[in-house]
């Protein structure tokens, strides 16, 4: 009679705790891990160096549960101009695939980012992309440099 007091009384304890520790977590649907980071190769590129300026980026990404990377990583892929820490544009002066191959349109010169992006989970809807691919998206950036 003691052991299952003694049970009843854990189980008492374990319950609430275990409700206020999962309260505004989201748990993946089974089958799926979240995705941490995504890294991109090259890190940074001149486009001068490849042939006929296309370069071809590959994205790595990085998931917890199983610790694990899948490269290549399916993503989305765009490009954007930093202006500073918290500025960011879109832009047109480079153009990426959707396999990770970035080219400068004529005429552009300077420094782009080139980013890659998916989500966490790929079941969620986002409605929050921002120029640089990130928002509710997990998303990695590389530099394009053009002529």
């Amino acid at each position: 009679m003691k052991t299952l007091r003694c049970l009843l009384g854990f189980l008492a304890l374990l319950l609430p705790a275990s409700l206020v520790l999962s309260c505004g977590t989201k748990s993946p649907s089974p089958g799926q891990d979240p995705l941490q980071s995504i890294t991109l190769s090259p890190a940074s590129a001149d486009a001068r160096d490849y042939p006929n300026g296309q370069v071809s980026f590959v994205a790595t990404g990085y998931y917890a549960a199983p610790a694990r990377k899948v490269t290549p990583l399916s993503a989305g892929w765009g490009a954007c101009i930093q202006g500073g820490p918290t500025q960011e544009a879109p832009t047109n002066a480079v153009t990426v695939t959707q396999g990770g191959v970035a080219q400068c349109t004529a005429g552009a010169v300077g420094t782009y980012t080139v980013w890659a992006n998916d989500p966490p989970y790929p079941s969620v809807e986002c409605l929050a992309i921002t120029a640089c691919g990130g928002g509710c998206f997990v998303a990695g950036t590389a530099q394009l440099t053009c002529p």
